[in-house]
């Protein structure tokens, strides 16, 4: 989980950064941050009690759809966000104090010929809401859609969820 740490400013603060189609999982002090959600969907579940998260990066929304990557569940959200949700609770979350935040899932291809129209980033937050549903686990927050990429970092010692987007102000989900 740590290959890609590293420490940031004077207070210690723990970086941890996630690809695409991976997901980390931290316990406090540490940020953990993916970049380039564009129709990506990037998830964060988040223990405040314990005091657990974690970021998981989809990138497409059900391995039916596709015919190869199922030997890399972190690529769709059916089969990642299980995955990902096991390994939360197995290093110390308590289900019962699981909350969802969910950014990203932006059209990048807007007026792009209609190959483009399969509009990957909606179907992607469709995905991601049906799997939470469907795993009991609400989502508290989100700042989906669009057609701007995204950047998005968990605060695992305040489950803080900051979300910057390009060319627009960075916000708290």
């Amino acid at each position: 989980m740590f290959e890609k740490a590293r420490r940031l400013g004077l207070n210690g603060m723990l970086e941890i950064q996630v690809g695409i189609a991976e997901f980390k999982v931290g316990r406090e002090p540490a940020v953990i941050v993916t970049l380039g959600l564009g129709s990506c969907v990037g998830v964060t579940l988040y223990d405040g009690f314990n005091r657990v998260g974690g970021l998981l990066h989809v990138m497409l929304p059900r391995v039916a759809d596709f015919t190869r990557g199922a030997h890399k569940p972190a690529k769709f959200a059916d089969l990642g966000i299980p995955v990902f949700l096991k390994e939360v609770l197995k290093t110390g979350a308590d289900r019962r104090f699981l909350e969802a935040k969910i950014a990203g899932g932006a059209q990048m291809f807007t007026g792009a010929d209609r190959k483009f129209e399969l509009n990957i980033g909606e179907r992607n937050i469709e995905a991601v809401r049906e799997t939470l549903k469907t795993l009991k686990i609400r989502i508290v927050a989100e700042d989906v859609g669009g057609s701007k990429g995204r950047t998005m970092m968990l605060h695992t010692v305040s489950g803080r969820v900051i979300v910057r987007m390009l060319g627009s102000q960075v916000k708290e989900i």
